[in-house]
């Protein structure tokens, strides 16, 4: 053989947006938002859409620009120079219903992103629609239903 075959790069498995194993529903106060972002952060580690070093880009994006978007919500993510650790882009998804003090708001669904290339700016743009005012997170919170969280990320329902 003149030329050796190159070894094919391993094949990345694609993993769905958001698995409803990763809606984890009625979470209690961990202490702080800073915990939070590192759970988050290890549920899209465990998942596969992630690398170890992304969960430090969540924190370092929240030191220099907060996550919390107001209406109770907050969408900690890495910053632009972890964007190679995202093997695909994904979601998790916390429910704390008695809330998480960030800065100066209080959190009840904190939804972790991993968006690779611009995918994004279309899960921010669905969660922007979906979730606009505080009545729509408050039915997120209080339904208590995975499936009925995961058809609203997922595009199949509205709030």
């Amino acid at each position: 053989m003149l030329f050796k075959k190159k070894k094919s790069e391993p094949e990345v498995k694609k993993i769905d947006l958001l698995l409803k194993e990763n809606i984890l529903l009625n979470q209690k106060n961990p202490g702080s938002k800073e915990d939070v972002i590192r759970a988050i952060g290890e549920v899209l580690k465990k998942s596969g859409y992630v690398n170890d070093n992304y969960v430090n880009g969540m924190l370092k994006r929240e030191e220099s620009f907060p996550t919390n978007l107001g209406n109770g919500i907050a969408i900690p993510h890495g910053v632009l120079e972890v964007k190679k650790e995202i093997k695909n882009s994904g979601l998790a998804v916390m429910v704390f219903p008695e809330g998480v003090q960030w800065n100066d708001e209080v959190v009840k669904l904190v939804v972790g992103i991993a968006g690779a290339e611009e995918e994004h700016l279309d899960i921010l743009s669905n969660i922007a629609m979906n979730l606009s005012t505080p009545e729509d997170v408050d039915k997120l919170v209080a339904a208590n239903s995975v499936d009925y969280i995961y058809d609203i990320f997922m595009g199949n329902a509205t709030a």
